[in-house]
C-alpha cells in the first residue's frame, strides 16, 4: 500500500490527521489532489491506497474488479485503514487523539463501514458514497458521521438514505446527512462529467454541490477537532 502523506512543513507542532480514500478508479490524481487541500487547511493528510501498488482502473469494469471484494467483505476495507491510521500515527506531527477519514463513492462506502465496525477514528465523512453498508453494533461505532449526498444521485437511492438514517437512529449515532439538490453521484469529481460522457455513466460534476460539501466538511472538522 504506496500513500501520499502531505502537511504544510513550515507549521509548527501537531496537527489532526485526515486519510482520504478514493473513488473505486483507485490511487489517481483526485484523491492527491484533495489531500493537498486538506495539508492547506492545516492537517496532516494521507491519500490512502486501498488496491496496493497505486492501482488505478482504466475503466469502470476493472474498477467493478478492483473494489468487489471490499464490498463483499468491509473487514477487507478496515483492515487497510486501520493500516492507514497506524502510518500517519508515526508522523511527528499528527496529533493522535485527533483523527478522521473521508472518502469519495467507494471511498465513502469503506470508511463508513470502517467506523461502524469499531475504527480508531474520531470522525468520518463520505462524499457521495454507497451507504448500504453494515449494521453498526451499538458500542462499536466510535465515530461522529457526515455524509454529503446529492438528491440526483442514480446509484444511492431515497431508500438507502433512509435505511442508512434508520440504522443510525437505532443505534443513538451522532451523524449528519447533507443532501445538495441537482447533485448526481461524483459531483465533488471536476473530471466527473466527462468520464460520465465517455462510459455512458450518470455522473457529473456539480460546482455548487462541491463547494457547499466542503464548507459543510470543514465545518465538522472544526467541530470534531479539538
Amino acid at each position: 500500500m504506496k500513500g501520499y502523506v502531505v502537511y504544510d512543513q513550515d507549521k509548527k507542532g501537531k496537527r489532526p490527521g485526515v486519510l482520504v480514500v478514493p473513488e473505486w478508479w483507485g490511487f489517481n490524481d483526485y484523491v492527491r489532489m484533495r489531500a493537498r487541500e486538506l495539508a492547506g487547511l492545516g492537517y496532516i493528510a494521507m491519500a490512502v491506497d486501498m488496491y496496493g501498488n497505486g492501482k488505478i482502473a482504466a475503466n469502470p469494469q476493472e474498477a467493478q474488479e478492483l473494489s468487489a471484494p471490499f464490498y463483499k467483505d468491509p473487514e477487507l476495507g478496515k483492515v487497510r485503514l486501520d493500516a492507514a491510521i497506524q502510518k500517519i500515527r508515526q508522523y511527528p506531527e499528527t496529533d493522535h487523539a485527533n483523527i478522521a477519514a473521508m472518502g469519495y463513492c467507494f471511498g465513502g462506502g469503506v470508511v463508513l463501514n470502517s467506523a461502524c465496525l469499531g475504527a480508531d477514528l474520531k470522525g468520518v465523512v463520505s462524499f457521495h458514497g454507497s451507504l448500504g453498508g453494515i449494521q453498526a453494533p451499538k458500542n462499536r461505532l466510535k465515530a461522529r458521521i457526515l455524509v454529503c449526498h446529492g438528491a440526483d444521485d442514480k446509484f444511492v437511492s431515497q431508500k438507502d438514505v433512509s435505511e442508512f438514517k434508520h440504522k443510525m437512529d437505532s443505534i443513538g449515532a451522532r451523524y449528519t446527512v447533507k443532501v445538495y439538490p441537482g447533485a448526481t453521484h461524483a459531483f465533488t469529481n471536476p473530471a466527473a462529467t466527462q468520464v460520465g460522457k465517455q462510459f455512458n455513466m450518470p455522473i457529473a460534476y456539480n460546482e455548487a454541490a462541491d463547494k457547499h460539501s466542503w464548507q459543510d466538511m470543514k465545518a465538522f472538522f472544526q467541530q470534531l477537532f479539538h
